[in-house]
């Protein structure tokens, strides 16, 4: 494989095809809207500018990941030639569906389609191409650059050789590949997402803070970050996503999402990404901080 096309330029797209372009691929991103793609490349840019700075890569090394990936506002156009499509669009069903079958119509015949999804049904996104025997899923771990694990699922028409060629594909990147089948939440989120709903339950019900919560996950289970501020790098709209598709698919009650998870989605407290969730993210938190650190 030499061309990497990936559908969208958020957190998820702008890491996977930041992955893909250091470790030599031509990669081709695509997103719906200039403004979007501008701000992917701007996250890439500065995020090798911290591994020039860590002396991890050169900056010749920098320029020549920026140079292999191009931008396409187009799928039709961004798709030609790639030999792997990896999907990273937003957790909706209906979005990923209708995406797999314009790739379904534009893609050559021999391309494999993968898809990001880290809850959905590789089976039920396979059954809208003609293709469902090349269609598998690739579930990075956010920061894409920094984790090593991809969770790779294969769909129920999911061929050996695809999966094959996916997990070797996965190695040359220097991830840990894992493969799993196609259930409900897979296996990462089938365990992380009904663990982050019993946090804010226990704090819905008023059995500790946040911030003590938190506390006790990192220093009695030895998490690195606490399931509520994981929660807010994740996105609480992801994580609600999640637990609906899996609430949906088991039809088990204890991956309802909990009342006080529904209320901050509705009210747009998403976490890191709008500012504020269980934690405060906003520029007058962070300026206090730095005040903070001088007056010490």
């Amino acid at each position: 494989m030499k061309h990497i096309a990936v559908i969208g330029a958020g957190t998820m797209g702008n890491g996977i095809a930041h992955t893909f372009a250091q470790s030599g691929f031509k990669v081709q991103l695509i997103d719906i809207s200039d403004a979007s793609l501008k701000k992917g490349l701007a996250t890439i840019s500065n995020n090798l500018d911290r591994m020039v700075s860590k002396e991890k890569i050169s900056e010749a090394d920098k320029k020549t990941t920026l140079d292999h990936i191009s931008t396409f506002t187009s799928i039709e156009e961004g798709v030609k030639n790639a030999d792997l499509v990896v999907e990273a669009a937003t957790e909706n069903i209906d979005l990923k569906l209708k995406i797999f079958k314009q790739l379904d119509e534009a893609c050559s015949p021999e391309t494999i389609l993968a898809s990001n999804t880290s809850s959905i049904s590789i089976t039920h996104i396979a059954s809208v191409t003609s293709r469902p025997s090349q269609v598998i899923g690739m579930h990075f771990m956010n920061p894409v650059p920094i984790m090593k694990l991809v969770e790779i699922i294969r769909g129920y028409n999911t061929s050996d050789a695809v999966t094959n060629t996916i997990m070797e594909l996965s190695k040359t990147l220097g991830k840990t590949p894992t493969e799993v089948n196609d259930y409900p939440g897979f296996v990462a989120n089938r365990i992380l997402m009904p663990m982050i709903n019993e946090s804010i339950e226990t704090l819905y019900n008023g059995v500790a803070g946040v911030e003590e919560i938190d506390t006790v996950m990192k220093l009695g289970m030895a998490h690195p970050m606490g399931p509520l501020q994981l929660a807010d790098f994740i996105g609480l709209d992801v994580c609600h996503s999640i637990l609906q598709v899996m609430h949906d698919g088991f039809k088990n009650p204890k991956y309802a999402p909990c009342p006080l998870l529904v209320n901050m989605v509705r009210a747009q407290k998403l976490g890191v990404k709008s500012g504020e969730g269980f934690y405060d993210y906003s520029e007058s938190r962070k300026a206090e901080k730095v005040a903070k650190q001088f007056a010490k």
